[in-house]
C-alpha cells in the first residue's frame, strides 16, 4: 500500500531524516519508534504534505505522493492524528468532528460517517456540544481519532496516541486501534511506549538520528534487549 524509497528530510541546513526505506503492507499494523529527535513525527509529516522531501519517493498504491499538498493526500485516503491532538478547543465537539470532513462532499455519507464514529466513541457521543478544550486529555485524543476517522482513511498515520495518558486512557486506545485494525484499516504508528507498539504492531522500525537502525517484528521488541538499550535508552 505504502512505499518509502530513499527519503531524506531537511529543515534549512540540518537533514533530518536520511535515507528512510520501508513499506507498509495494506492491512497492517507498523510502528515507528525512537528517542526525541529521532525524526520519527517528521517522517509522518512528509508522508502526510506537510514537509515536502528533498530526496526520495513516496507511493500510495504504486502512485507517487510526495510533493503533493495535505488536502491531496487526505482525499487519496491518508489521514493524520497529530501528536498533542491539537482539536479546535473554542469548538464543539460536533464541529471538531465535522472539520474531518472538510474535504469531502458527500453530504449524507458525511452524517452516517459521523453517526458511525459518535458510537465508536460513546464518551464523546454524550459530550457533542461541549466544547473541545473542556474534554479530558483522553477524550481529546479520541476525539483527534474521530477527527480523522471523518476523512475515511484507508491508511491511518498515529503521532504518540499513548503520549500523556493514564494507563486506563492508553488500554482504551489501544483496544480503539485493534478494533479500527480489525474492521480493515491499515495504521502506522509513531509511538515511543514500546509496550503499545508491542500491543499492536506486527513490524516495527527504529529510526535513530533520522535513520532506521533497526526492524524487527513487533512481538519480538520486548524480549529484543539490544533494541531496548542501544537504540532506546531502556
Amino acid at each position: 500500500m505504502l512505499e518509502v524509497a530513499h527519503l531524506s528530510v531537511w529543515y534549512g541546513v540540518t537533514e533530518v531524516l536520511r535515507d528512510v526505506s520501508f513499506s507498509l503492507p495494506e492491512g497492517s499494523v507498523v510502528a515507528l519508534l525512537g528517542g526525541n529527535g529521532a525524526g520519527k513525527t517528521t517522517l509522518l509529516n512528509a508522508l502526510s504534505g506537510i514537509l515536502k522531501p528533498k530526496q526520495g519517493e513516496i507511493r500510495f498504491d504504486g502512485k507517487p505522493i510526495h510533493g503533493q499538498h495535505p488536502h491531496d493526500i487526505v482525499r487519496q485516503g491518508i489521514a493524520q492524528v497529530p501528536q498533542g491532538r491539537y482539536v479546535w478547543p473554542n469548538m464543539s465537539v460536533r464541529d471538531n468532528v465535522e472539520l474531518g470532513a472538510i474535504t469531502r462532499r458527500d453530504w449524507a455519507g458525511i452524517r452516517s460517517d459521523q453517526d458511525q464514529v459518535f458510537g465508536l466513541f460513546p464518551d464523546l457521543s454524550g459530550r457533542r456540544e461541549v466544547k473541545a478544550g473542556a474534554l479530558s486529555g483522553g477524550q481529546q485524543q479520541m476525539l483527534a481519532i474521530a477527527r480523522a476517522l471523518m476523512a475515511r482513511p484507508r491508511l491511518l498515520l498515529m503521532d504518540e496516541p499513548s503520549h500523556g495518558l493514564s494507563p486506563r486512557l492508553v488500554a482504551e486506545m489501544v483496544g480503539t486501534v485493534r478494533r479500527l485494525h480489525s474492521e480493515g484499516m491499515t495504521v502506522l504508528l509513531v509511538e515511543q511506549n514500546v509496550g503499545v507498539a508491542a500491543a499492536l504492531a506486527e513490524q516495527a522500525h527504529v529510526l535513530r538520528n533520522g535513520e532506521i537502525a533497526m526492524s524487527a517484528p513487533g512481538d519480538q521488541l520486548l524480549r529484543n534487549p539490544e533494541l531496548l538499550r542501544s537504540y532506546l535508552g531502556r
